[in-house]
């Protein structure tokens, strides 16, 4: 995943991945009035850091297969140009790895180079309604799976990241076992569950993570 904030090049490389030769043709045909950007074709993935924009009538099973295949060339900024758009492709295009959808009947050259630009940045963009059912889905998946297993976002429960945020404050397993009411066995297997399950190398390198995960 792209740190947020990166610097922007003057000149952005954009190579058009279409369906039918008369989609590309078009979306080519706008993206030369984008200020700064530069087409290439798909032959430069590898060269630089190209921005992939995919155009495609929805995002069914053949668009993320065809988003997973790029990101498997190494291209990590892909920006998606769809006709008919809904939450679930939406959700479908975050999971293979999209950085930005615009719709087609909204793409002016002006939003195809901001979008473009924005991902570049690696930042993401999406058309403003969907943002809002996008967050309400997020708060369901919350609510309805992961909180009824004790489980967060960030993939640890609440009570690994109590044991997490004790153990930062200096405490040894016994002291957070005391604080905690568990035994000190189980504030070390609370401990190894974590770092196998996250593939961290001790109880030092779990309190890292959570601190920079904004846990504790």
């Amino acid at each position: 995943m792209q740190a947020l904030g990166q610097p922007v090049p003057a000149r952005i490389d954009v190579f058009v991945l279409a369906a039918d030769p008369l989609s590309r043709a078009g979306t080519v045909s706008q993206l030369r009035e984008a200020a700064g950007i530069r087409l290439v074709n798909d032959g430069h993935v590898g060269e630089g850091d190209p921005v992939a924009l995919v155009v495609a009538d929805e995002i069914d099973a053949e668009t993320t297969r065809s988003v997973r295949l790029l990101r498997r060339r190494g291209v990590e900024r892909i920006v998606l140009l769809v006709s008919r758009l809904d939450e679930k492709g939406l959700l479908g295009a975050i999971e293979a790895g999209v950085g930005g959808v615009v719709r087609r009947s909204q793409a002016t050259p002006h939003q195809l180079g901001a979008a473009i630009r924005s991902v570049a940045a690696g930042e993401g963009t999406l058309p403003p309604d969907l943002l809002g059912r996008l967050l309400d889905q997020v708060g369901q998946l919350q609510r309805q799976v992961l909180a009824p297993r004790g489980l967060t976002f960030s993939g640890l429960t609440e009570r690994e990241v109590s044991v997490l945020r004790l153990l930062a404050e200096g405490l040894d397993t016994g002291e957070v076992g005391g604080r905690l009411y568990y035994s000190e066995r189980t504030v070390k297997n609370i401990i190894h569950d974590v770092t196998s399950r996250l593939d961290l190398r001790n109880r030092t390198h779990a309190v890292a993570y959570a601190i920079k995960q904004g846990l504790i």
